[in-house]
């Protein structure tokens, strides 16, 4: 039978509070985050019904109310997400990296990248700079040590060869590749934090030095006698000359080298003065 004028009309009414403090109570529970949501919505609730249902006569009944009301339960379904949506909108949170493995050497600092003034020029290990190649300088790591590099400003991370030397820029700890820096998205910025762990080395490192020494090498000898008359030649006008033995795989070569030093500059200069005694001398990282 038909109800009363208006019947249809206040029953809808009714279903659209009753679903949507129901989806209100349960999305509540889901987490304190949502109480601002929540009282977004409730301070919307009047704005909402105003618009939807404010032109309704409650006191006429209305030919296909039913479906209208139906269509009102959706809209307002609808309305009620979107304001829970931008409710619960939190700003972004500090991007979580995760910690080195505790058996990896790792590093801390700032990086900065280099890529077109460089590109097709010889690096530190004799290989030809490729701006696109996954490579990096580094100061004092063996030339060929691989390590992963992690922005930790974004997150991103890459791993990259060591094939060439610094940077040498004061304050920066590795200089990347171009290919390397667009890879942890630093190239806009031009330097990052980043934390450099090691992944392998072709030699043992049991510590990252914060500088390198260098020493200069007058030449290398198969047999120890030879080596020990350069020596002898070479102490006659400078000091500290040494023979350090290298052994490979094949035989034991015997280095005639002179003296340690703490920068490269500090070398160049002292392999000047060698060189004017008609010896030919070669820097080495030591």
């Amino acid at each position: 039978m038909p109800g009363k004028p208006g019947t249809l009309r206040r029953g809808c009414h009714e279903r659209v509070i009753k679903y949507a403090l129901t989806s209100t109570s349960r999305i509540h529970a889901v987490s304190e985050r949502f109480d601002k949501a929540l009282n977004g919505i409730i301070a919307f609730f009047p704005l909402l019904f105003s618009l939807y249902f404010g032109d309704m006569n409650l006191g006429s009944p209305s030919i296909g109310s039913d479906t209208d009301c139906r269509r009102n339960v959706r809209v307002a379904s609808a309305l009620c997400f979107l304001a829970l949506a931008s409710g619960c909108s939190v700003p972004p949170s500090k991007v979580r990296v995760p910690l080195p493995s505790e058996a990896r050497l790792s590093q801390t600092g700032i990086a900065s990248w280099y890529g077109p003034g460089f590109h097709g020029k010889a690096t530190a290990n004799g290989e030809i700079y490729n701006q696109s190649d996954l490579t990096a300088a580094h100061q004092t790591l063996p030339l060929g040590t691989r390590v992963m590099v992690t922005n930790l400003e974004n997150g991103n991370s890459t791993q990259v060869t060591i094939n060439d030397r610094g940077p040498f820029a004061k304050g920066r700890i590795i200089d990347l590749s171009f290919a390397a820096g667009q890879s942890i998205d630093m190239i806009g910025p031009g330097t990052a934090l980043v934390r450099v762990d090691i992944i392998d080395s072709p030699t043992r490192i049991q510590t990252i030095r914060p500088s390198l020494d260098y020493t200069l090498q007058a030449g290398s000898f198969a047999q120890l006698e030879n080596a020990r008359q350069l020596r002898d030649r070479l102490a006659q006008n400078f000091a500290d000359v040494t023979i350090a033995p290298l052994q490979s795989k094949e035989a034991t070569y015997y280095r005639v080298q002179l003296g340690t030093f703490s920068d490269r500059a500090t070398a160049e200069e002292q392999a000047r003065q060698v060189t004017q005694s008609d010896y030919s001398v070669i820097i080495m990282e030591k």
